[in-house]
């Protein structure tokens, strides 16, 4: 038994150091170069995914930058609309508060001729 073993043993080894023939060599180059073939268009295609997906980061990323921008205009806009409405507040309150003078001296004038009158009336 031990010596089928070895027998097979020393056939395998021949089988292994023995050159191959050019058919076997032709057939292999083929198969590799057919490999090949594929891996590259595999690249080709990842590499195509990956142009694509680099893209959209940078569209994604210009998006955000624009939204930031957005927002700060905005935060902007709401204090410059805060100082204008209290600088019409202010134009406001000083047209009344003109108003209500005048108001205030016609009445004062109002009430003094009438009292004059009054006085005038009873003799005084």
């Amino acid at each position: 038994m031990r010596k089928k073993k070895d027998i097979i043993r020393k056939e395998e080894e021949k089988r292994v150091d023995a050159p191959i023939s050019r058919a076997e060599h032709e057939e292999f180059r083929r198969l590799m170069e057919s490999e090949n073939g594929r891996l590259k268009e595999e690249n080709d295609r990842q590499n195509h995914r990956l142009a694509i997906l680099e893209k959209s980061v940078q569209q994604i990323s210009n998006l955000a930058a624009s939204t930031e921008k957005l927002a700060v205009n905005m935060e902007n806009m709401l204090k410059v609309q805060e100082q204008q409405g209290d600088r019409l507040e202010a134009l406001e309150s000083r047209d009344g508060e003109k108003w209500r003078s005048a108001a205030g001296y016609v009445l004062t004038a109002v009430l003094g001729i009438v009292i004059g009158f009054v006085f005038k009336q009873i003799g005084m």
